[in-house]
């Protein structure tokens, strides 16, 4: 199996699920070996992880393009009659049957690989937003779990030779209870596990129904922490959405609980376009910072070992 740039989803497993590669031929004259069957090479896109599906150990992750492992090994041919030739027995009809190869069931999982991820309750404006920082043209309307994939933008700014890009990802959004099943927040939630950096979207408008803006940072903060409490410690930017539109009380409260907690706090309008380039920088820097060791643009190709043994040199005479 080997991670592909030409390849973004797994749906090309979907429907052909069952894998063999291609069988070794049978041994010939003069002593020669059967010719080795020619490995089969599974395309999966960058951002799989393998698991085994009976005992749901994770078996590899393909973070980087050209990653290759065997997932499954071929059988090895059995010895042919001449391998009991004697002095006494120059024409023995014995030969040794072939091992078979490795039979395996696994599980593949894809997740997005985003330097940034967007957070927030339903139609928080997510959606608007990414397609104000970004080329991505995600669906967007006034009801909630507009979003129900996620959505992934790459976000440039500076200008050159200066120039900065990032990858940022639309989660759909998120409910109390996700962590559990409730709405699509468990289906998405793993995603943000790679993520660098959190831009938590809170509505500041009546227009949501919820009369705190602090509490709706709290439960989704807490989904979060149930899901993985590591996602919880992830560097965070605390946003106040639809600005153009705000209760002043609401906004003031967010904005009073970001300074108590110490977060980076950015007010914006996705629709008017207010504070969009404060805060893109503001995300480029955080994921500049907290961003990992650059890893390779890819892994040098394997030289793949011979299936079977080369033959002896007396027997490679014989051959020509």
């Amino acid at each position: 199996m080997e991670a592909s740039l030409s390849h973004n989803t797994l749906v090309h497993f979907r429907f052909n699920p069952e894998h063999k590669s291609e069988r070794g031929g049978h041994g010939l004259g003069s002593n020669c070996s059967g010719t080795s069957g020619d490995p089969l090479i599974l395309k999966v896109p960058v951002g799989t992880i393998l698991y085994d599906d009976l005992t749901g150990e994770q078996i590899h992750d393909f973070v980087r393009p050209n990653d290759q492992i065997v997932i499954a090994r071929g059988g090895r041919g059995g010895r042919g009659n001449q391998h009991f030739a004697t002095s006494t027995h120059q024409a023995p009809r014995e030969h040794e049957l072939g091992r078979a190869g490795e039979e395996r069931s696994y599980r593949l999982e894809l997740r997005l690989l985003a330097d940034a991820g967007l957070v927030g309750y339903p139609n928080v404006g997510k959606s608007t937003l990414i397609s104000r920082l970004s080329a991505a043209r995600p669906k967007v309307a006034d009801y909630a779990f507009t979003t129900l994939e996620p959505n992934l933008g790459v976000v440039s700014v500076g200008e050159f030779p200066f120039e900065q890009s990032f990858t940022i990802a639309d989660l759909p959004g998120l409910i109390e209870g996700a962590h559990l099943g409730a709405g699509l927040g468990i289906q998405f939630l793993r995603h943000i596990e790679r993520t660098s950096v959190i831009v938590h979207l809170v509505d500041v408008s009546d227009g949501s129904g919820r009369p705190d803006p602090v509490e709706d940072f709290k439960v989704i903060t807490e989904e979060l922490r149930a899901f993985d409490p590591a996602l919880a410690a992830k560097p965070t930017i605390l946003v106040a959405a639809k600005v153009d539109v705000a209760n002043p009380a609401k906004l003031k409260k967010l904005r009073a609980s970001a300074k108590r907690r110490k977060l980076p706090f950015y007010e914006i309008s996705a629709v008017t376009g207010q504070g969009i380039e404060p805060l893109t920088f503001a995300i480029a820097e955080l994921v500049a910072k907290h961003r990992g060791a650059p890893l390779p643009e890819a892994l040098p190709p394997k030289k793949r070992k011979p299936a079977y043994p080369p033959l002896a040199s007396s027997a490679r005479g014989r051959a020509r």
